[in-house]
């Protein structure tokens, strides 16, 4: 088998980022909610702002694993071997801690 054992997951680190503009939407929605003393909707906009926060780390830190998640993904696809993705992994691990060594 040739490349997407885990579906090309490499390639697709956005995860909800395709409804940001809805999470934005609904975040602002809360807001005004918040704004007309609803009860709950400050909390439930503070939480929804979280969302995107977190949203935001998640993407950065699936872009720093992008290089490990692809050399996993065609291992397991036996188009790369091991030293590929030891390769990888210590490019990362180099990255994630220049001080490490």
């Amino acid at each position: 088998m040739s490349g997407g054992s885990y579906n090309y997951l490499y390639c697709h680190v956005s995860g909800l980022e395709t409804q940001r503009g809805d999470i934005e939407a609904m975040r602002d929605r809360l807001a005004g909610l918040e704004a007309d003393r609803i009860p709950g909707a400050a909390r439930a906009a503070r939480l929804t702002r979280y969302v995107l926060i977190h949203l935001d780390l998640a993407e950065q830190k699936a872009q720093e694993l992008t290089d490990v998640w692809h050399a996993i993904e065609w291992w397991d696809s036996n188009d790369y071997g091991e030293d590929d993705v030891r390769e990888a992994l210590a490019e990362w691990w180099d990255k994630a801690d220049p001080t490490h060594g």
